[in-house]
């Protein structure tokens, strides 16, 4: 087996030499979904008009549309849902800490 060294880090892969696909969170399925609609668009462009350079940057459109969409859509969910984590997090704080207290907000007051 091949042990690793402590300075030997493993390197992901980059695009462009600033973007860490490996690590970056949606990036991997954002280019993927873009490769996909690029193609998609750029086909069937040329199949309906026969005009391959119009095709090509109609494809690219497509690959520029798509990969941010799909960017835009997976970060807008990660965002949401750490929010909806904070809460939650932050519900069972209070439920811990209060618990047993007056302030216990499932307690039932006696004073009824």
């Amino acid at each position: 087996m091949a042990e690793q060294q402590p300075g030997d880090e493993k390197q992901g892969v980059k695009l462009l030499g600033i973007l860490d696909v490996e690590n970056t969170p949606c990036a991997r399925d954002a280019l993927l979904h873009g490769a996909g609609g690029s193609v998609i668009a750029g086909l069937v462009h040329f199949l309906a008009t026969s005009r391959v350079k119009r095709s090509f940057d109609v494809g690219m459109a497509g690959f520029m549309l798509t990969t941010l969409g799909s960017w835009f859509y997976c970060r807008y969910n990660n965002a949401k849902l750490r929010v909806q984590q904070k809460v939650i997090q932050d519900g069972i704080k209070n439920k811990v800490m209060y618990e047993g207290t007056s302030r216990d907000p499932t307690r039932q007051t006696r004073e009824q």
